[in-house]
């Protein structure tokens, strides 16, 4: 799957993200707690739309410290991962079998990769943090075979926007709902990744994209992609006793969390 990286330059990305700097946490957070989503509601759902068979080969793009990789690799894939920080690459490389692929490229760029030479690639909650979104669709569309499938697992960008969306509860009802400000219009948010630091030259931030649906919709379809399947998926989670708990766990099932879409190559 690979190329022959003989003679070839290397990829040029930016040698510090802010993932660089928080994948020890990222890492921790996945590997030692087995109550996250990624555990609970992604992992199976993805293994059972996906459906992975003996020989495929999956790329998994913005892959971090390689958590999917090694799932995908386990269900019999040939698996190649490729994440734009280089700690998490490291990570991912220490945590896996040797027979998985890494390597340290962003995801609209990645030479290594041959042409028409992979069942199906993953984007998993990592496109709201790309900016080049079009351009990893395209790169997608390269390395797909012919009728290959791209899955991408996303915040639901129609329930939940950062710093632009909430719960809020209305004690005479006994009903928890979602406020949403604005949804329509797109928006490049930073988030902070140390909200427990109060010093200034110890945060860290990211960034974040908010679009509609339709904005997603356009750009799959001119790079010509299809649809094949949607779903949205819930919280597994359940409010611990107390006088908001029926209202609160009726809200995680009718406000989904995560948006799934099958993509297929035209």
């Amino acid at each position: 799957m690979p190329k022959n990286n003989s003679g070839q330059k290397k990829i040029s990305t930016e040698k510090k993200t802010s993932w660089n700097r928080v994948s020890d946490w990222y890492d921790t957070l996945l590997e030692d707690d087995t109550d996250t989503y990624q555990v609970q509601v992604i992992a199976p759902n993805l293994s059972r739309l996906m459906q992975i068979k003996k020989g495929m080969t999956v790329v998994d793009i913005a892959c971090g410290q390689g958590y999917f990789s090694r799932i995908f690799h386990a269900s019999g894939a040939e698996v190649f991962g490729a994440d734009i920080a280089s700690g998490l690459i490291t990570t991912a490389k220490a945590r896996s079998e040797k027979t998985i692929s890494y390597s340290v490229a962003p995801s609209h760029k990645m030479p290594m990769i041959k042409d028409v030479s992979a069942d199906m690639v993953t984007i998993i909650l990592a496109i709201q943090n790309i900016e080049k979104v079009a351009e990893t669709i395209l790169e997608a569309k390269r390395i797909l075979k012919a009728n290959g499938k791209i899955y991408i697992v996303l915040n639901h960008p129609a329930f939940r926007i950062p710093q632009a969306s909430d719960w809020i509860y209305d004690e005479t009802r006994d009903i928890q709902s979602r406020a949403m400000d604005g949804y329509m219009n797109e928006r490049k948010i930073n988030i902070d990744m140390t909200p427990g630091e109060s010093r200034n030259s110890k945060k860290e931030f990211t960034v974040s994209f908010h679009r509609p649906l339709q904005w997603y919709m356009k750009v799959f379809a001119k790079e010509g992609f299809v649809i094949s399947r949607l779903e949205e998926w819930i919280s597994h989670k359940a409010s611990g006793s107390g006088p908001r708990k029926q209202a609160e766990d009726k809200a995680r099932k009718e406000f989904p969390m995560f948006l799934c879409l099958e993509l297929q190559k035209k």
